[in-house]
Parts: structure tokens; C-alpha cells; sequence
């Protein structure tokens, strides 16, 4: 299939907003408000709200018709999503294939919209697995470096971007409806920087992945996941959300993505920090969670994939900072260089 590498917005054009997972906004104003105040004032650009981004409880129809809107506006040049949720793979059957890819525009979004960036991949649309309005965008007190210049790459340059490790990180959250969390960044401590598994060769390839808990949502439906040589020679990247599933469940699903004949598909994997910590779980010990995680990778690859390179801690899933990942666009892996480039 041939890539459709959609065209950059420009400072000055209007971009969609939308909420094709959950209508968070309604309920929690002060960190979209945020989000679309950096969207106007730092980068320039003007956000289009839809009928259904502040609506929680929206139809799956609703939110594909927002989508159908914006991706047939000539006059928007990209589509933002709020923030995830935990039924998007529902808008799926309702999404205009045709008018979509008459249309190609950049779409932005994370966790649940996995759903809709893969829908996209499959139809040859490289979108970007980051930058949710709410999260990254609305970020406490100001946007992590790290994550604006990611998300400026990605939004307006075109070609390669080098990933740089990040020493500092942070899960955990503050409330969103107290005013007085907007007034501070969120705390960070220090990180070790990536983890190589076996850098002996440089991989470069097509990306394929996302958040892993809707990768498996889309298995277990039998929807969007194509059969195992689709995906030879790919660069494989997943990560884990809040709801922190345990290493045992984390191998479960990679053991039966290798059973399904997919992880020896992939030479290289990019892991992402695990996220320790939410407001349902904050005493989860993160040196003990993380390091349990990456064993239950490392235990499945090695009994269906034993030759993968695999690179651990990449800050591409829920925690802070964040990095935009292409899906469906190039990846460079050089386990010998330490170094992992991405095409925007």
C-alpha cells in the first residue's frame, strides 16, 4: 500500500477538534481551555471546535460525523483529539473510508485513539500517536520542552526528528477541577534513559503499534489487525495506560500476539515508560512495576521473537514528557549508535 503523507498545517490555519473517544472537555474545562489557549497563542494555529468534543456520552455516530466534518473541510489542515477514553473502536464501523482518504489530513491523539490512528495506517495515512489537547497540549503550569518541540516537528516540519532520552519523568496527577493545579508543573524525578535488549543491528522500517490494552481490544474483535506478513519488517511500538495492567497480563497479550504469528514480524520494538501511578492506584511501587514489565516483554519476545531489538523507557505513551510517534511512517533503529530517528 502506498504511503499518503498528509500535508502540514501552517501558523494561522484551522485545525479540528475533536473528541472521538470521550467528551471529557465537558466535564473537566480547565486543562482543554489550557490546551486550546497554547494552541492559539504558542502555536499559532486556529482550533475548530465540533458538536460533539464537550458532549460526554456522545453516540459512536456523533463522533464519526465530527470526523466526516472535519476531514471534509478543505479549509482544516488538522485533526486533534481532545484526549482518550475507552470506547472508540465503536466510531470505527461508522468512518467513511472513502470521503477520509479523498480528504488526508494530520490527526493527533493517544491511548484510545490507537482505535483510529491504526484505522488510518490500514488505509495508507500516516497519522501521530500524541499530542491530546487535554494532556499534553493543557499541561500544568507550561508544556515540557520536550513535548512541544516534538509535537512542533510533527505538526509542521516534514522529515526525520531524532528522539532524544529525556532524565526526568513524571506520572502522576493532579486534579483536574482545582484551579490551583494549573498553577505548577507536575512533579518529575530523575530516569535512566532508555534500555537497549540486544542493539546489534540498525532496523528501519514502517511503524505500527500504540497504547497495548487497545491493541488488544482490536484483536479480541477481530478488526483493523491484518494478517502476520503485513507487518514484516515493521517497527512494533506499544506502551500502558493508567489503568497499569500487571506484567502477567502485559505478557498475556504479547504471548498471543506471538501466537498469532505477529511479534516475529517485528525486528525492533519500542517500549514506553510504564505508567505507575493514577488516582484509583497510587501505591503501586514504580521500580518494582516497571522492571516487572519489562521481564513479561522481554519473556515473550524471547519465546517468539528471540532476535528482536528492543528498546525500552522511549517516552512515547502516558507518562511526562511525551514524544509524538508516526503510525505508519519510518522508523530508524540503531542499536549500535544508541540513536532512534523518526520521519514526521
Amino acid at each position: 500500500m502506498s504511503l499518503i503523507n498528509p500535508p502540514k498545517p501552517q501558523p494561522g490555519d484551522r485545525v479540528a477538534i475533536v473528541s472521538p473517544a470521550a467528551g471529557l472537555p465537558g466535564l473537566f474545562p480547565l486543562p482543554y481551555e489550557l490546551g486550546l489557549n497554547r494552541l492559539k497563542n504558542d502555536f499559532g494555529l486556529d482550533p475548530v471546535e465540533y458538536p460533539a468534543t464537550r458532549k460526554m456520552g456522545s453516540t459512536p455516530r456523533e463522533r464519526a460525523d465530527d470526523l466526516h466534518a472535519a476531514f471534509a473541510d478543505p479549509t482544516i489542515k488538522a485533526v486533534i483529539a481532545t484526549i482518550g477514553g475507552d470506547d472508540q473502536i465503536t466510531v470505527l464501523p461508522h468512518l467513511d473510508a472513502e470521503l477520509i482518504i479523498a480528504n488526508p489530513k494530520p490527526f493527533f491523539g493517544h491511548s484510545d485513539n490507537t482505535n483510529l490512528l491504526v484505522w488510518l495506517a490500514n488505509r495508507g495515512i500516516v497519522g501521530f500517536s500524541g499530542g491530546s489537547v487535554m494532556v499534553q497540549f493543557g499541561r500544568p503550569g507550561a508544556m515540557h520542552p520536550a513535548s512541544a518541540d516534538s509535537l512542533r516537528a510533527a505538526l509542521f516540519t516534514p522529515g526525520e526528528y531524532q528522539l532524544t532520552e529525556s532524565t526526568a519523568y513524571g506520572d502522576k496527577d493532579s486534579p483536574w477541577e482545582d484551579p490551583a493545579t494549573f498553577d505548577v508543573e507536575p512533579v518529575l524525578e530523575p530516569s535512566g534513559g532508555w534500555i537497549w535488549h540486544q542493539p546489534d543491528r540498525v532496523v528501519q522500517g514502517r511503524s505500527w503499534g500504540g497504547n497495548l490494552e487497545i491493541l488488544s481490544w482490536l484483536m479480541m474483535a477481530d478488526r483493523e489487525i491484518n494478517s502476520p506478513e503485513h507487518y514484516d519488517g515493521r517497527v512494533l511500538f506499544f506502551e500502558t495506560s493508567e489503568e497499569m495492567p500487571s506484567a502477567t497480563e502485559v505478557y498475556r497479550i504479547l504471548r498471543n500476539m506471538g501466537e498469532r504469528g505477529l511479534l516475529r514480524r517485528f525486528p525492533a520494538v519500542l517500549v514506553g515508560r510504564a505508567k505507575a501511578w493514577f488516582f484509583t492506584n497510587q501505591h503501586t511501587d514504580r521500580a518494582t512495576h516497571t522492571a516487572e514489565q519489562r521481564a513479561a516483554v522481554i519473556k515473550a519476545f524471547s519465546e517468539y521473537a528471540p532476535d528482536t531489538m528492543i528498546v525500552f523507557d522511549v517516552d512515547l505513551g502516558h507518562t511526562d514528557p511525551q514524544i509524538v510517534m508516526p503510525v505508519g511512517g519510518t522508523v530508524k533503529v540503531d542499536g549500535p549508535g544508541r540513536t532512534i530517528t523518526v520521519t514526521y
